[in-house]
């Protein structure tokens, strides 16, 4: 099976080809750094992660540029609000988001254009829209007129007649339904100079001039949460193939985090920083938890939750550990399981892959109590491998501190899985009364051991 993706032009599935041989391009509509990411924020990104690394398994080169809105009305109000210039809260605020993202293990993106960056291309593009008859300027804003597209509408199943962009009321515009291009200068705002006055980008054309910008008229994917396909993916989508450019060929949208039922936002209060997260889990463990769901079902939020999927990442970690301890390094090439190469061409279905994961780790546990060591490495490899497609492999160097805990924590390691071991040996010579001691050894240490499908799980009580 060939990958097949969710399009939400077609609202069908479709077989990814990418329209040049061996490369695929992505555009992801990046933060608006307004503020502290969550992990609502960061959901996007690593969904996106995950798909950049399935496609380049094989060598293609992908090209993904994920975008920063440095300019915005809310940006400019939490700037004035806190006393801080904008373009300092902004990037303060960006920075935020990189240090989000490289925690995470999201790798580099091939480009992060910043949106006051590319004025120059958003003029151009406003100029071909207006000799095409499809924007007019008025009173210093630029509009794009929306019934001079036929085809508005088509991404998001909108019809014209009941479109509301969301947009403050403005003089200049000719129908209501029409959305901003550009925003005339107001005393004390930043301000750009344009054929037609000062001001600054409206949102959705700054995404368009970028995407085109550095990857062409017309390109692979084009990712986003799914609450920007209307109005932000769906004015993108009109305004570029306007313009006259073909523009994203498949439409690729993650779902929400919410917290008790509601969208995960700041205007709502009711967010889970990163920062806050990374104080009670691990990376990688948090990691797991964002990218175990499928990419296009809601996350709903719960401690609860969240430690299963600590759990569950740690009884990867613990089974590698062990492996590495008996047999020596393990590497990182091993075979993707059918099952799991199956889950992730359906739609990047990483549910199914997680699942063929902690299936190989059972294969491998079995192999190290049998006393199979070729088996259990061969069952190590494999894991290392499907885990390293999801960012997740723990004997990963970008995972070095968070997955040991440091210097310390890994000289602990080793020591307890020594113990784990000489249990494991007395258990199966049926002496139950020192594999009990030696756990209660353990426990004394402030190491609690917990007997799993997957092998023993070793924590520290207060982790």
């Amino acid at each position: 099976m060939s990958l097949h993706l969710f399009d939400t032009a077609t609202r069908s599935m479709r077989e990814f080809v990418p329209q040049v041989s061996g490369t695929a391009s992505i555009y992801v509509c990046g933060a608006t750094v307004q503020g502290v990411p969550h992990i609502g924020h960061v959901r996007s990104g690593l969904n996106f992660d995950v798909l950049r690394r399935w496609l380049g398994r094989d060598g293609s080169t992908v090209r993904l540029v994920r975008n920063v809105t440095d300019i915005d009305d809310k940006i400019l109000a939490k700037a004035g609000e806190h006393g801080a210039q904008w373009w300092e809260w902004a990037y303060q605020h960006e920075r935020a988001f990189d240090d989000a993202y490289d925690a995470l293990g999201c790798l580099p993106a091939s480009y992060s254009p910043r949106a006051t960056g590319h004025v120059t291309q958003m003029v151009e593009l406003m100029e071909r829209l207006i000799e095409k008859g499809h924007a007019y300027a008025a009173d210093g804003d630029v509009y794009f007129s929306v019934t001079s597209f036929p085809e508005y509408g088509a991404l998001s199943g909108q019809k014209p007649d009941e479109v509301h962009q969301g947009e403050s009321a403005a003089t200049g515009k000719r129908d209501a339904r029409d959305f901003t291009l550009w925003k005339a200068a107001k005393p004390g705002e930043p301000s750009w100079p344009t054929p037609w006055g000062p001001g600054r980008p409206g949102w959705h054309l700054e995404c368009s001039a970028m995407a085109t910008a550095y990857l062409g008229g017309t390109f692979d994917i084009h990712g986003g949460g799914i609450d920007l396909i209307f109005p932000h993916h769906e004015n993108e989508q009109a305004q570029s193939r306007a313009a006259g450019d073909g523009f994203a060929r498949y439409w690729m949208h993650n779902a929400w985090v919410t917290l008790s039922g509601e969208k995960m936002s700041k205007s709502l209060g009711n967010t889970v920083s990163i920062p806050a997260m990374l104080e009670r889990v691990r990376a990688p463990e948090l990691r797991y938890y964002l990218v175990g769901p499928h990419y296009r079902s809601a996350i709903e939020y719960s401690p609860e939750a969240l430690d299963e999927s600590v759990s569950a990442y740690r009884r990867i970690e613990s089974f590698l550990r062990r492996v590495v301890e008996r047999t020596g390094a393990v590497g990182a090439d091993g075979e993707l399981s059918p099952a799991f190469v199956a889950s992730m061409d359906d739609d990047m279905g990483t549910p199914g892959a997680l699942a063929a994961i902690h299936k190989r780790l059972r294969e491998g546990n079995t192999a190290l109590e049998s006393g199979d060591d070729p088996g259990a490495r061969a069952a190590a490899e494999s894991v290392r491998a499907m885990t390293g497609v999801l960012g997740l492999d723990p004997l990963s160097p970008q995972w070095h501190d968070a997955s040991a805990g440091g210097a310390g924590r890994r000289a602990l390691g080793v020591l307890v899985e020594r113990l784990l071991e000489e249990r494991s040996q007395a258990r199966k010579d049926r002496d139950f009364a020192r594999a009990d001691a030696l756990r209660d050894h353990l426990l004394l240490a402030g190491i609690a051991v917990e007997d799993t499908p997957d092998g023993p799980l070793w924590t520290l009580k207060d982790d």
